[in-house]
Formats: C-alpha cells, structure tokens, sequence
C-alpha cells in the first residue's frame, strides 16, 4: 500500500462506527509483528520514541529530526499498516508543527497529534500547564496547511481534563471542532460521566491516550465516537525486560529464555524474500 492508501484507511477508521486498539510500536521489527498479528493501526508515541532513541524517560529530549528519521524506518518496514504518531508539541510554536507536519509527511505517517501541553516543561512549574487555546488551535491550523497529501489526519490534542479541568476541557474541544483537524486527541478522561459530556461536546471522532476500567469496554467507547483508543506501550517495557533476562542468562551461562519459535525471525525479517533477490540479481 501506499502512503496515501494507509492514510485513506485510518480515515475509514475515523468515519467509522467502531473503536480499535492500535498496536504500540518502536521500530521496524515491532512494526512487522503488529502486521503478522492483525493489527489495523500502529502507534510510534513519544515515550516510546525517547525509549529506543535515547533510552530516556519521556521529557521531550529528542529533536523532530530523531522522530522523523525512526517514524520513516517503521513506515518503510510495514506493507499495509497505517501509523499514528505523538508528534507531543508540534516541536515548537505553530511553524514549527507546520515543519513537523513536512517531516512526518515524508516519512509515511499516517496521522499525527499536536498538543496544547505547555512542553517542554518550563521552569519553575511544579506540574503540566496547558497553552492557552488560541495558540493550541494556531499549533493546528499550521499543521493542516503544510500538508502536500490531503489525506495526512491531523488529531488536536488536549489533556485539559485531568490539568485544568471539565469545562476549561470542553471549551477547548468546542474550538478543536472548528479548526478542521481529522479528529480530537483526549488523555486524561477517565469515568463515563466524564466521557459521556465529551462526546455530547464533540462533532469530531475522537481518540483516548489514556483508559481505565470504567471506560474500556470497547462497545461503550464505540457508541460515544471513540473510534481510536490507546492500550498503553507495554511491548518497548517487555522488549526492555527480556533483554535484560537474555543478557542475564548469557552472562551466567544459562540458556536463554523466551527465544522466538522456529521460523519467526525469518518471517519479521523477510528472510525468504531477500533470499529470491540475491538469487535473482547477484546470480
């Protein structure tokens, strides 16, 4: 598929009538597993990009140009998957969100957020602070109008709900409607009540960062226009664990455990494939 075609199918998800669960991914292998298993949509976020960039805790460390240049080694390692990424804030004022819309374009993002999140974090602020709205919409409005494929999704993303509150909240999600983003970026909601006053404000489908118990059922999230909805970024921390136990296991010259079945690798790696183009150009 081509990039074009992967973002033309996260639309369909968008205009859709169900919720998924997009797979966490970190790179290219992490990228061909979540195909192998069936997944509809990836997701390259910002803590897992400072995780295999830097091996950093997410504090907004690493550059555009470090986001960019691994979202282009995962979008070049799938064959059909469309992936969303965490584009945190636009890297910058509202030309910057413009450039990272150029970067993340190129590199076959399928959509991308940008959030109203004061980041990095300044100085002398004890806890998250939120831009004002004005300059959260302007962050947008530049990144839809860099797009060269109409088809790139661009999500407004807030997490008013747990930093300023529910109507500070809903007020922002009333101006998100109008600035022409695909689609309306939410962490921080965490009870039915809570949602159930979000999706009466938004005309937007609307992505969760964040869920909890009391909102996971798929159904419920469905039926109040959650078309996207995060499960976390385990597999970078169970990637992360299991090369500590293989190390570990190296070093004290046991048997390694948890190896992939046979075969597996060759299917992640395109083994079989590589092998017909050597045949076929180096004789």
């Amino acid at each position: 598929m081509t990039h074009t075609q992967r973002r033309e199918a996260l639309r369909a998800v968008l205009s859709g009538a169900s919720c998924l669960h997009p797979a966490s991914v970190h790179d290219p292998l992490s990228t061909r597993i979540a195909e192998e298993i069936g997944y509809e949509l990836g997701m390259f976020a910002g803590s897992t990009a400072s995780l295999a960039i830097l091996g950093a805790p997410d504090h907004i460390l690493i550059t555009l140009s470090e986001f960019a240049e691994q979202a282009r080694r995962i979008c070049r390692a799938a064959t059909r998957l469309p992936v969303l990424a965490d584009a945190d804030h636009g890297y910058g004022n509202a030309l910057n969100a413009a450039r990272t819309t150029e970067e993340l374009e190129a590199s076959g993002i399928a959509g991308f957020s940008v959030e109203d999140t004061d980041l990095p974090r300044p100085f002398g602020a004890p806890k998250p602070r939120l831009l004002s709205v004005e300059e959260g919409v302007g962050k947008v409005r530049a990144a839809l109008a860099a797009r060269m494929d109409k088809a790139t999704c661009v999500f407004a993303r807030t997490g008013a709900m747990s930093v300023t509150g529910r109507e500070d909240c809903l007020g922002r999600i009333a101006v998100y409607n109008r600035s022409g983003a695909d689609a309306i970026f939410l962490t921080g909601v965490s009870t039915r009540e809570e949602l159930d006053a979000v999706a009466e404000a938004a005309t937007l489908p609307l992505i969760l960062g964040t869920l909890t118990e009391e909102i996971r059922d798929r159904d419920y999230l469905a039926s109040r226009g959650v078309r996207v909805a995060l499960i976390g970024h385990a597999p970078s921390q169970a990637a992360a664990q299991a090369i500590f136990a293989a190390l570990s296991a190296l070093r004290e010259g046991h048997a390694v455990p948890g190896m992939p079945e046979k075969g597996a690798m060759a299917r992640w790696t395109r083994e079989a494939e590589y092998a017909a183009e050597m045949k076929k150009y180096l004789g």
